[in-house]
């Protein structure tokens, strides 16, 4: 919980003014404090974004960028095998066709294998940018342009983050952010979505709401008939957007913390024989969230985990400090049964069974599909890397590490 260990007088403050004004609806109150407009305007002004739009979740964030991009039946959408349920449950929704891509050691889109997997009816590419580092995104946006395909950056993970000094979020269409709990800044709930077209945010904004844009005084304009759609009702309220600001201001600080004890401990586990680590293409933008090990199998990976517990490295009761990639749940595409099975909210089992999709029948979800995700899934183990580690801390998980490791040879 990177964001919610620097909750301070900052944030109370903000909420304060937010309770005391009796104004948490953003577009109109008695006395409107501006906490998510202060909010999107700063996240521009430290990203370079020319465009960004609180809203109330990342899973929120996703469903409406994939709709701003009025992908639907008889459109595919390719997205990796590592990523996160939302994202399936955002393509799906939308009536549209997940195809999946295999990772390579930089636990993102492989490039290679998005390649291959580009058909006739693939829209657009979901790249997600996991554990808080983006991949091949130079690359992969490149083979989008090429294919003219549509490219939304999932930044859930990776707020702050950037490659070859450019922000991610800024390398696609749409980018997306979280600020739930577990991310890199919270507001309990929360999320943000960025875009540099004017046409296309102008969409986001009605669909994000009740499928209109606003006038300047805050009520809903359907005059416009480019923007008479289907709204989500996903507004950030003033009270989240409080909580953000707060935390996005200390953003910098939280992922410098975070990188720091990270690579600290890389630098110091170099050489270790037995242990791999994630591709990183440029570590000063990697937020540092997570520390990813490859080991020599399965075995070997969960007798690792067992042993760093047994050593201390562990956190609150509940908490995934240390475990195995196969204990990362809803992060690896074969274990989340609606999208292996097919589930579909809707008796007809849409969008599985709608004839513009008939192209997919014989696309395969379970394991097995994505050979490299699923070798991954099987040997590795990870650390979460607190945003307050004292010098001891990360002493000690040094320690741990190089001791279990010495032993599994």
């Amino acid at each position: 919980m990177p964001g919610a260990q620097w909750i301070g007088e900052e944030e109370r403050e903000l909420v304060e003014r937010v309770v005391l004004a009796r104004s948490p609806f953003r577009f109109y109150g008695p006395d409107p404090q501006h906490m998510v407009d202060t909010l999107e305007q700063e996240w521009c002004a430290m990203f370079g974004h020319r465009h960004a739009l609180g809203v109330s979740s990342g899973t929120a964030a996703l469903a409406i960028a994939v709709s701003a991009l009025d992908i639907g039946p008889g459109d595919e959408v390719l997205i990796p095998g590592y990523l996160w349920v939302s994202c399936v449950a955002a393509v799906v929704r939308a009536g549209a066709i997940p195809r999946l891509v295999d990772i390579d050691e930089t636990f993102c889109i492989d490039p290679v294998d998005l390649r291959r997997k580009i058909g006739p009816h693939s829209r657009a590419v979901l790249c997600v940018h996991m554990s808080g580092a983006p991949g091949h995104i130079e690359e992969i946006a490149a083979i989008c342009r090429e294919h003219g395909l549509k490219l939304i950056e999932d930044c859930a993970q990776a707020a702050g983050g950037s490659q070859n000094g450019r922000a991610v979020g800024r390398f696609g269409d749409i980018g997306i952010f979280s600020f739930q709990l577990n991310k890199n800044m919270t507001s309990g709930d929360g999320g943000l979505i960025v875009c540099e077209d004017d046409a296309l945010f102008r969409r986001i904004v009605a669909l994000h709401d009740l499928g209109y844009p606003r006038t300047a005084a805050g009520r809903l304009d359907t005059s416009d008939e480019a923007c008479q759609l289907w709204g989500m009702g996903a507004r950030m309220s003033e009270l989240a957007g409080a909580m953000a600001l707060g935390q996005m201001r200390k953003l910098p600080a939280i992922t410098a913390a975070m990188r720091s004890a990270k690579w600290r401990i890389r630098g110091a586990l170099a050489g270790v024989p037995g242990l791999e680590f994630r591709n990183v293409p440029d570590p000063s933008g990697d937020t540092g969230p997570v520390l990813f090990m490859l080991l020599r199998d399965e075995a070997t990976a969960a007798r690792f985990v067992a042993a760093l517990r047994a050593e201390g490295i562990v956190g609150p009761p509940g908490s995934l400090v240390c475990i195995s990639t196969r204990e990362w749940g809803l992060h690896w595409y074969s274990n989340i049964p609606s999208l292996v099975n097919r589930r579909s909210n809707a008796r007809d089992g849409f969008p599985w069974s709608h004839p513009a999709n008939a192209f997919a029948a014989d696309y395969h979800y379970g394991h097995g599909a994505l050979p490299a995700c699923d070798a991954f899934h099987a040997r590795g183990a990870l650390i979460t890397i607190g945003s307050v580690l004292t010098e001891a801390d990360v002493t000690d998980i040094i320690l741990a590490i190089r001791k279990v490791a010495s032993t599994l040879q």
